[in-house]
């Protein structure tokens, strides 16, 4: 067998970006961990077909195993994230690959509307960061069309319709929980969105591998980096510190809960501050969530009552999660790409402007065979 001449100090450099321990990686490449540290250490050689799916189980091409020095991997869009007042580094290789598959459908589909001899974004920029929270939240509302809250529904119909309004404006809405495969999850704690601004195709990422009553902070805080043509990574911390991240964070607290309106239907007298939760879901239209988050703002409650009351949440979702079924494949899809983006990208390739396989690379790996598929869910 033909024996890949690799560089060894890559072997580890590449496990290690993935993120996988020696055990569990040596499962993925089929072999034991002795097997695997010999490889790393130079004691035993590899095979091409070894070399491939080591590669492969890493996440990286296979060219990199044969790089003089690992290459460079800087975020590409700025990292508004801060843990204890400290900026976060060495991001996950899932977040790394996600933002580049973000920067590249949104280069597609920039290069798309210039060729429909579409106009700049009138949204992108519009304010900036020294812009008032008021002006910002009334702006924002009358270019949705929505009120201060929704006056029917539940919250989670809510965050469906202020995803579609938002498309309307032009605005490509991105939310996944994990990257091609469950295998490669998106991890809450590292980061719970992020946005690209761009005056053609402004993007907005929401990890929806956070709680549902947590996503929709999320939506409108990363709304508001476009408002203000800000692009970055957001962690959506209650003790933020950056600028831009305390405005964003002000702005969607405002936009779901008005701070007036809420704190006079506030009850101080209740024996727990949770029992107002029920009353104001109901009158709000938003999660507990995000009411508890705002309650937190106005100082109705404290750190420690909100993240003990945050953790409890969390652990229901996950009980919640494990017991419940999923949509289908093309169900999945549908809810993770931009409607705007799959419905452009499916439409060129249907009427073969764009080429199959690179209209299956855009859509996350959906197989070339099956685009028109996807394309009769969308309903194209």
């Amino acid at each position: 067998m033909t024996t890949a001449k690799i560089n060894t100090d890559m072997l580890i450099w590449v496990r290690e970006r993935s993120g996988i321990a020696v055990p569990e990686f040596a499962q993925k490449c089929g072999v034991s961990e002795e097997i695997l540290t010999e490889w790393e250490s130079g004691q035993r050689s590899m095979t091409f077909n070894k070399a491939i799916r080591y590669a492969e189980k890493a996440h990286v091409p296979f060219g990199y195993l044969f790089l003089s020095q690992p290459p460079v991997d800087n975020l590409p869009i700025p990292d508004l994230r801060t843990i204890e007042g400290q900026g976060c580094h060495k991001p996950s290789a899932e977040l790394l690959d996600m933002i580049k598959l973000m920067l590249q459908r949104q280069e597609w589909y920039k290069e798309y509307l210039k060729l429909q001899l579409a106009e700049p974004n009138p949204i992108v920029g519009r304010f900036s960061v020294k812009t008032g929270v008021t002006a910002i939240v009334r702006n924002m509302r009358a270019e949705l069309g929505v009120g201060e809250h929704p006056d029917r529904g539940k919250w989670e119909d809510y965050y469906r319709d202020l995803v579609n309004r938002i498309e309307c404006l032009g605005i490509l809405v991105m939310r996944q929980s994990y990257l091609g495969h469950y295998t490669r999850p998106l991890r809450i704690e590292e980061f719970r969105g992020f946005a690209i601004a761009d005056d053609y195709a402004p993007i907005i990422f929401v990890n929806h591998a956070d709680a549902l009553g947590a996503r929709l902070f999320t939506l409108i805080h990363e709304l508001c980096h476009i408002w203000i043509g800000q692009s970055g990574i957001s962690d959506g911390s209650t003790t933020a510190q950056r600028e831009e991240e305390i405005l964003c964070n002000a702005v969607a607290a405002e936009f779901l809960v008005p701070a007036d309106e809420l704190e006079s239907l506030w009850d101080r007298g209740l024996d727990s501050w949770q029992a107002n939760l029920s009353t104001l879901e109901a009158h709000f239209h938003v999660s507990t969530w995000t009411l508890a988050r705002r309650a937190l703002t106005l100082s109705l409650i404290t750190q420690d009552e909100y993240h003990r009351y945050i953790a409890a949440r969390k652990a229901a979702y996950k009980d919640r999660e494990s017991s419940s079924g999923g949509p289908t494949y093309y169900q999945t899809k549908k809810a993770q790409i931009s409607n705007l983006f799959s419905r452009a990208v499916v439409t060129e390739a249907l009427s073969g402007q764009l080429l199959l396989r690179e209209a299956s690379q855009l859509l996350g790996g959906i197989k070339p065979g099956k685009i028109a598929n996807f394309a009769k869910e969308l309903g194209v």
